[in-house]
């Protein structure tokens, strides 16, 4: 098991993930420092590092990878690359963090895990919902009974289409296939597939329905989904990112015989409980940097304190069920 008395991270990319979600995160946990950042552009390596006062800048990984001082690397980067950028990472001695989803592709996956698996090195992945607060209470929830036994889960998701979603010219990278693995659902589906195998197991069965209704970009828009859970349990999803304001819907419904549970994952709007007594209305505060409580599962890993499952390996599903539902295999 590795052990590291101080893990130095340096970052892959350095986009708006790492400002407030995750960047500042690693500096605040004791036994935990970034000694140097990297991105393909020079300005913007360069003024990463001096707003964030970090040591060192590149705007190449191999050269991240070679710098003696970094002993942990975070990738930031968009979907495509981080397969590759974790298999370098590995393959030079140091164990990496990875933004999710863990790849592109199910098939990508594999690759990493085969790599982790020779090289020894762990890989995790930033499925950070998991260890917030908010999420852990539904999981309490769940578990202790409250609704008695879960028969059934239903994602709703709908969102209207953001303004650079217009711009042909000039399309967000999330509607790029080749870059995010498919559309928005490729990129926001992933915490709440993730949540529900947390919750109930991997899935074992999918399928989907997927078109573009509003013809904006290429990849799909709208997706409908039906899964099933190791014991039989049936859940279902809806997807829609060119939808009416009026239809803005972000929740998760898990029923059970005695009640059930609603929340959301993106807006952490206040838990709704209904059981036989009546609804509760739960609401949890999350900490300002929303990544922070898994960063720091990982580093207390790596420095030989504790064990972090969120692994490569364990992760690996939630883009199987994707490319099931998209058709991909």
């Amino acid at each position: 098991m590795i052990q590291l008395p101080i893990v130095k991270w340096g970052f892959i990319g350095c986009g708006e993930v790492t400002e407030k979600k995750s960047g500042p995160a690693f500096s605040l946990i004791e036994g935990s420092e970034v000694v140097a950042v990297m991105s393909r552009n020079p300005a913007r390596a360069r003024d990463y590092a001096e707003r964030h006062h970090i040591a060192r800048w590149y705007t190449d990984a191999q050269s991240l990878l070679d710098d003696p001082d970094v002993n942990a690397v975070y990738i930031a980067t968009p979907p495509s690359s981080h397969a590759t950028y974790a298999i370098m990472a590995m393959k030079a001695g140091k164990p990496v963090y990875v933004e999710k989803p863990l790849a592109a592709s199910y098939e990508e996956c594999l690759r990493v895990n085969r790599v982790a698996q020779e090289t020894g090195m762990p890989c995790f992945v930033a499925y950070y919902r998991r260890y917030l607060p908010y999420f852990q209470r539904v999981k309490d929830i769940v578990r202790s009974g409250q609704i008695g036994k879960v028969v059934g889960v239903q994602i709703r998701f709908a969102v209207p289409p953001r303004d650079v979603d217009y711009n042909r010219r000039d399309l967000p990278w999330r509607v790029q296939r080749d870059i995010a693995g498919g559309g928005y659902f490729y990129d926001l589906a992933p915490h709440q597939l993730d949540l529900l195998q947390e919750l109930f197991g991997p899935i074992t069965r999918a399928v989907g329905f997927y078109a573009n209704r509003a013809g904006l970009y290429e990849t799909e828009d709208t997706v409908s989904a039906a899964f099933q859970f190791p014991d039989g349990l049936p859940g279902s999803g809806t997807w829609c990112f060119c939808a009416h304001e009026s239809a803005r819907t972000d929740r998760i419904q898990i029923i059970g015989d005695r009640g059930r549970v609603v929340f959301s994952v993106f807006t952490y709007e206040p838990i709704d409980l209904y059981v036989e007594e009546g609804r509760q209305v739960i609401p949890i505060q999350n900490p300002p940097h929303v990544q922070m409580p898994l960063i720091q599962n990982v580093v207390s890993h790596l420095q030989g304190k504790t064990l972090c499952l969120l692994d490569s390996v364990s992760t690996t599903s939630v883009n199987w069920v994707m490319d099931k539902i998209l058709g991909k295999i």
